[in-house]
């Protein structure tokens, strides 16, 4: 009996989930057609993390600067192999754009893109909030976590607007991310007993960074839709 409305209740769960998803994934156009396959890539972010490099720089010594470099280094390796190398292949949920899953025919797609096999949970939303919270403990600057805070909320939609993950695996992926930043920056502060600088100086700069990235995805989105 308890088995059999366990079954029922994660049904019900992953019926929501479906629901949510095709709900936010059919609300579409040619703009954002061009911006969220920008937004959602990796490496066109490298403006941005070099700016929390430089920033991290400014105001740690160059040993400091290190440690909290490979932090980063940490909270992105773990986010990432806990969500695609170990859970992924362990639940095995379809993509909701993989071909195999049916609801696909339903599912708008852009450009061809389908991810990989598996969704839950998301590498993205893991590696994103990931870095966002490390930055947020790092430097505790309101602006500055507000921006990294919605940039990772931005990178999230972006998945469900291209079709390749549920809110369930966002929502997840998000959680592994923050409990990955929050363990390995606390677990350094307790090793090596790092001392915060009194002031934080040029927060500014990773906010005017991911500014000019994403007013650049804009002006290639407006082109590409109206002009090309």
């Amino acid at each position: 009996m308890t088995h059999i409305l366990l079954t029922t209740f994660i049904e019900s769960i992953l019926d929501a989930d479906t629901k949510l998803f095709l709900s936010i994934n059919s609300m579409h156009n040619s703009f954002w057609d061009v911006f969220m396959p920008l937004y959602s890539s990796k490496f066109v972010w490298c403006f941005f993390y070099f700016s929390i490099l430089y920033l991290i720089a400014r105001n740690y010594s160059l040993k400091v600067t290190l440690t909290w470099l490979l932090a980063v280094v940490l909270v992105i390796t773990i986010c990432d192999q806990v969500t695609a190398s170990l859970i992924r292949p362990m639940v095995a949920r379809l993509r909701p754009s993989n071909l195999e899953n049916p609801i696909s025919n339903t599912v708008h797609i852009v450009n061809g893109y389908r991810g990989g096999s598996y969704s839950f949970p998301s590498a993205h939303a893991a590696n994103s909030w990931g870095l966002a919270l490390f930055v947020v403990l790092l430097f505790r600057k309101r602006w500055l976590s507000l921006t990294v805070i919605l940039w990772a909320v931005v990178t999230c939609y972006s998945r469900m607007y291209l079709g390749v993950h549920y809110f369930g695996d966002l929502f997840i992926g998000m959680i592994i991310g923050c409990l990955g930043a929050t363990f390995v920056y606390y677990m350094l502060m307790w090793i090596a007993k790092l001392d915060k600088p009194k002031e934080i100086k040029h927060s500014f700069v990773p906010v005017i960074a991911l500014l000019i990235t994403v007013f650049v995805f804009l002006a290639i989105s407006t082109y590409e839709t109206f002009f090309s």
